[in-house]
Formats: structure tokens, sequence, C-alpha cells
């Protein structure tokens, strides 16, 4: 076979993890696509002679192409940075390749921390962290020694403890708490609302350049937020949201919002809102 082939065949047979390396460190379907792709074109024209390990070598490479993405980002968007949602991952789990993205995907919670970090924390926790590789391996890319490489993958872990709480792993508590915020919000019950979130919550809306997005802290601002919803409840149907129970709502026409909970010990910490209608289209969603 070919060498070229044979790369080639290697390649698609680490897809799967080099987009999941891409989709964790872009927050965007559409750039861990063209990271992979962009990686592919460089792979081809480099050849793997004398490379021992071809995944852990397609991953840093991946990562480096990542890494010049978001170093090369200049205000994408003008929303607030915190009220950004990255893209999420959506579906039932009944299709095998969809059931792939899901179980690779992190908490949507986790991924709006991980778009708020600098470039090299980023890159830092997401390889070491979520993908074992090891710092002497990372330090060349971010242009750093081992150990100072692991300077701001610290950063980041204290980061993500705070801010991205382990969130509630069973599908089927998650699912009660889901319907219970649905049930609620359809009746207008202010004071369930509140019940089912935790004192500290926290919601964010990305409406979108054209839309008005928000961030509400605390569990009476944010029922009352939820109130103002209440007539999107009948069309609103659970779903999984990066692997975890979620709400998609939709029109005759037109997807309108995908919601995602956060859960910890049966209340709701966060709740991230995609309410942006250009970035809903470009998902896909089925109605």
């Amino acid at each position: 076979m070919p060498d070229t082939a044979w790369l080639t065949d290697r390649f698609e047979e680490h897809r799967p993890r080099l987009r999941a390396v891409a989709y964790r460190m872009l927050g965007s379907h559409a750039e861990a696509e063209d990271a992979v792709q962009e990686s592919w074109l460089r792979v081809a024209r480099a050849g793997a002679d004398g490379v021992e390990n071809v995944g852990g070598w397609l991953t840093t490479v991946v990562a480096r192409q990542c890494l010049n993405m978001l170093r090369s980002r200049t205000h994408r968007r003008e929303d607030p940075l915190d009220v950004h949602v990255p893209d999420p991952v959506v579906g039932t789990g009944d299709d095998p390749v969809e059931q792939a993205m899901l179980a690779d995907a992190v908490g949507l919670a986790l991924q709006v921390v991980l778009d708020s970090l600098d470039p090299a924390e980023r890159l830092a926790l997401v390889l070491h962290d979520m993908f074992a590789v090891p710092f002497d391996a990372i330090a060349p890319i971010v242009g750093r020694s081992p150990a100072a490489t692991r300077q701001p993958a610290s950063r980041a872990r204290r980061r993500v403890r705070d801010e991205a709480p382990a969130p509630e792993r069973d599908l089927a508590r998650q699912r009660e708490v889901v319907d219970a915020w649905l049930a609620a919000s359809g009746h207008g019950d202010f004071e369930a609302l509140v019940a089912l979130l935790d004192p500290g919550a926290v919601l964010r809306v990305d409406a979108g350049p054209a839309g008005v997005s928000k961030l509400v802290r605390g569990a009476a601002e944010i029922a009352a937020n939820a109130l103002l919803f209440g007539r999107a409840a009948p069309t609103a149907r659970p779903m999984l949201v990066n692997g975890t129970v979620g709400l998609v709502s939709a029109t005759a026409t037109a997807v309108t919002s995908v919601m995602s909970f956060t859960i910890v010990d049966g209340r709701i910490q966060r709740l991230d809102i995609l309410a942006d209608p250009d970035r809903l289209a470009a998902l896909g969603l089925q109605r």
C-alpha cells in the first residue's frame, strides 16, 4: 500500500479524536472541521517518515493548528465574552455517529469556561487533562519548558473547578429536574423555579449580534427571567446537549433555542442558552 494511502487510513482512523480535540479547543463545529482539514493538508505534505506514535503526532499537529487559530482571533464577536455560548452538540443518541459525538463532548458549562481561557491555558488543559498528552509533548507546541507548561494548566484547572462544577451524571435524575423546570416554566410557578435553582446559579443567554444576550446571577433573578420564556415551554422537547439532558425549542419553521443544564445535587447551577438564529441554523437541527 502506498505511503499516502497508509497515512490517509491512519488519519481517518484518528479523525474522531482529532475532531474532539479541535472542538474542545475552539468551541465551534465549523472551526473544528477547518482545523482538522488544514491539519490533514499539512500532514499529507509532510508525510510520516520516522514517526513512531502516529496518533500522538496527529494530535499535536491539530493542537498546534488550533493554537494558531485561537491566537489569530481578533474580536471575532461583538458580544461580551462572558455571555458567549459555544456551539452545542445536540442529539438523541440513537445514531452511532451521534453517540460518538455526544460521548466525546464535555458539558457545555465546561466548554464555556474553556472558551474563556487564554490559548496556552486552554491547550495545556485540553491536551493534558482531557486527552492524557504528557507535558513533555505539549511544551514544544507552546514554546515553553515542560515545567513552565504545567503553570497554565494549573491556572486553568482552578478556573474549571470554580466555574464549572462536576454535574450529575445520571440521565434519569437529570431528566426529572429538567421536566420539573419545564412544568414550572409552563405554569408560571415562580416558587417552584426558585426551588429548582441553586442560590448561586448562573444563566447565560447568547442571542447573537442582533439579539439581547444576557448574564443573570441568582435563583430569584433567573426564575423571573424564566417566566418571560414560559410561552416557549410547550414547544420545548428534551434532547441530549453535550451529553446531558437539555431542551430544544422550535417554531414551525426554525429551532429557536438550545438550553443546557448543569445539575449538581439535584439543583440547577448553570443554564446556558444558545438563541442566535444564524448559529442555530448552521447546526442543522431537526425541528
